[in-house]
């Protein structure tokens, strides 16, 4: 393919991602990440997974995408913002990450990278490609990175200096030639070291590293057994995920709200008091979180967490 056909098809993929929602795209060539191999190595290595043990599977397929796609040529990075509205959370009251107020992202997103996919296909031809939210063996913060989409905080999540990190990443790994970005070079964080600092666990335990076992998002999603004791009284009533590190992190004073209605939180996410929360039955969890990431937690494990969070 000629370099003014691949300039085209590049320069059509992301006004269309845009057209479709994405605030910002970028591309990577499909190639081994191996400046990431050996601190992946270690971070398994320190046992900061915890029980999430599908981590440790797949590690070849986690820096190489050419495994999860044959033949692959591009790895196109898409942030997609979350940032609601007003911040539910509230001093005092149990609390949810923002990204789980309104409906599941992965359905949300998915489908906007479907869409993204059969319009290349259209204009394009048949292109052979997998996509990915947050579902797959796949480096996504890594990837943002190296498209120019932004640099990784000391928090390890990925920081856009246009709109901070409130915003979900997805990925297409497709066989389609495109340019590729310059990575981002810089890290804009400086002496900065506010959102390790406001950790309520100390969970990160160096700059751009996460113990993942003591975070609270692993805590009250991904750990399905009985919380530790050792993490009483440090929940700061978080029940489903956490936001300190990026609400402390000065760069999200330029977030913007959202413009998916699908976000939009349930009215009574707001409204509900503790009582009402510790009193929750099944067929009020059904109705506010009936299309929500919160459903992955069922309602026994939201109590769970409830009760664990309970001062």
């Amino acid at each position: 393919m000629n370099a003014t056909a691949i300039r085209n098809n590049t320069q059509f993929l992301k006004a269309e991602a845009k057209r479709l929602g994405f605030d910002f795209v970028g591309v990577s060539k499909a190639e081994y990440l191996e400046e990431d191999a050996p601190l992946l190595e270690q971070w398994l290595k320190n046992d900061y997974q915890g029980k999430m043990q599908y981590l440790e599977n797949h590690f070849d397929k986690r820096l190489d995408p050419r495994k999860l796609v044959e033949g692959a040529k591009s790895v196109v990075s898409l942030v997609y913002n979350y940032y609601p509205e007003e911040d539910l959370a509230k001093d005092g009251e149990y609390k949810f990450a923002k990204y789980a107020y309104g409906k599941d992202y992965h359905f949300v997103v998915k489908d906007r990278l479907k869409e993204l996919m059969q319009s290349l296909n259209d204009e394009i031809g048949e292109i052979d490609g997998r996509i990915f939210v947050d579902s797959a063996p796949v480096m996504e913060r890594s990837w943002a990175k190296k498209s120019g989409l932004g640099w990784i905080g000391k928090h390890s999540l990925l920081i856009n200096k246009q709109q901070g990190s409130f915003f979900f990443l997805a990925e297409l790994i497709i066989d389609l030639e495109l340019e590729p970005d310059l990575p981002y070079a810089k890290d804009f964080c400086g002496t900065c070291t506010k959102c390790i600092d406001a950790c309520p666990t100390e969970a990160i335990v160096a700059p751009q590293v996460v113990d993942g076992s003591k975070c609270i998002s692993y805590l009250t999603i991904e750990l399905k057994d009985q919380l530790p004791n050792s993490f009483k009284g440090q929940m700061d009533q978080w029940v489903f995920g956490c936001d300190v590190c990026q609400d402390v992190c000065p760069w999200n004073r330029f977030s913007k709200p959202h413009r998916e209605p699908e976000f939009a939180p349930h009215p009574a996410l707001g409204k509900m008091q503790n009582r009402e929360w510790e009193e929750l039955t099944q067929e009020v969890f059904s109705e506010i979180f009936r299309k929500s990431a919160v459903k992955r937690t069922k309602l026994a494990g939201l109590k769970r967490n409830i009760i664990f969070a309970k001062e």
